[in-house]
């Protein structure tokens, strides 16, 4: 496709559009009551447009290319285990992005299908968003929109107040902060729901191009979605998934997924106004932080990899495993599956017996997994360093990404 140059720096602005504003939702102050239309944002069609990445940030910008795949080989020989452990570190950070957080524990609680805490869980519906929106990037080596509601469907289903609307572009007017009641006060009002389908289907055009630079990319399409916001709710975590979709389909990751949300996370303000600075034509604020993210989140990751790949060898010397025995068939078992309830558990290593539980005990008395329910029937454990591992990756980029 041939694109229409845009010059370095420059980038066409949103449009306003005034519309028609009636309150469906009942309740809020008078002026929510009375409001009768609304100014919303309308994004730009970009699928043709083209931004060259400005001089001084090159070296950054290859910089970070490196780092994602030196990362990504890194895991070359590894197994699915250290794909699923970057994909929920991936997820964990975008859905703390949106104030969606909870402890290790509650996580994999979650991960076993404990449904207590809905922060949790929607932390691990993000794991299962992002992994299928990069799996059919890579598998089809093309974006559709199919796939983006599939992710979102995938993110939302169990979603108390959204899940009927989960893989479902919106119908209605959405907007981001000021009155529960109306986009009175709203920091952003996204396009009439009309646009939403050229926009969106304009913008994944731009996605499936091969002639832009991968993470200007990445940023402009992620800034894009932020902008057209599709969905009711999902959108920060739908469109963040994107990111690591395109470089999936533009292969700079294979193997794995660089934890770009973690440094986003780490700046959460600066990138916020850097989705605004995008709305009013300034790509550079975002294409810097995003650069800078993906070159921390890419040697931290890195690190991960390494550090993980030796775990195994450490938990059979930590629990003194016997070559053959019950306890060595569970340490691969919980590498691959970091949290297991006594059915995964028998599916593995067989039913339940004396020698199954002696191994159990065994790897929990050297601390290499924990009991984390604290009940005596419908158990789970899971691996103590592999969840250990995902605050400290997450804590390590953050401590990157601060000012120096």
């Amino acid at each position: 496709m041939t694109g229409h140059g845009v010059e370095t720096g420059e980038w066409p602005p949103h449009g306003r559009e005034v519309m028609p504003w009636r309150q469906e939702r009942r309740g809020g102050s008078r002026e929510d009551r009375t409001l009768a239309e609304v100014t919303t944002s309308v994004p730009p069609f970009i699928a043709e447009l083209d931004y060259a990445v400005p001089a001084d940030l090159t070296g950054l910008s290859e910089r970070a290319l490196v780092a994602l795949g030196a990362m990504d080989g890194e895991a070359a020989h590894q197994p699915a285990a250290m794909a699923r452990f970057m994909i929920r570190s991936e997820s964990v950070a975008s859905s703390r992005i949106e104030r969606v957080s909870a402890s290790v524990e509650d996580f994999a609680r979650a991960l076993a299908g404990q449904k207590s805490n809905s922060s949790a869980v929607s932390m691990v519906a993000a794991s299962s968003a992002l992994s299928t929106m990069i799996a059919a990037a890579g598998t089809n080596g093309a974006i559709t929109r199919d796939d983006i509601l599939r992710a979102h469907e995938a993110l939302m289903r169990d979603d108390p107040s959204e899940g009927p609307y989960a893989g479902k572009l919106r119908d209605s007017q959405n907007w981001i902060g000021g009155s529960d009641y109306s986009p009175r006060t709203a920091l952003y009002a996204p396009p009439d729901h009309a646009r939403v389908p050229a926009l969106l289907d304009d913008l994944i055009a731009f996605a499936n191009r091969d002639d832009v630079p991968t993470l200007v990319q990445a940023t402009i399409a992620h800034a894009q979605f932020e902008s057209i916001h599709p969905f009711g709710d999902g959108n920060g975590r739908t469109g963040r998934a994107l990111i690591g979709a395109i470089l999936r389909r533009r292969a700079v990751t294979s193997r794995t997924v660089a934890p770009v949300a973690s440094g986003l996370l780490a700046r959460r303000d600066e990138y916020f106004d850097a989705l605004g600075s995008y709305r009013r034509g300034a790509v550079r604020p975002l294409l810097e932080l995003m650069l800078r993210s993906a070159v921390v989140a890419a040697e931290e990751g890195r690190v991960s990899v390494q550090r993980i790949a030796r775990f195994p060898v450490q938990w059979e010397a930590q629990a003194q495993v016997r070559q053959g025995s019950m306890a060595a068939r569970l340490v691969p078992a919980f590498f691959d599956n970091p949290v297991m309830a006594v059915a995964e558990i028998e599916r593995i290593a067989g039913p339940v017996s004396p020698r199954l539980y002696s191994a159990v005990d065994r790897l929990e008395q050297a601390g290499v997994i924990q009991e984390i329910t604290g009940r005596k029937r419908d158990r789970v454990w899971a691996a103590v360093d592999l969840m250990a591992e995902l605050d400290d990756l997450d804590a390590r980029i953050a401590a990157a990404m601060r000012p120096r």
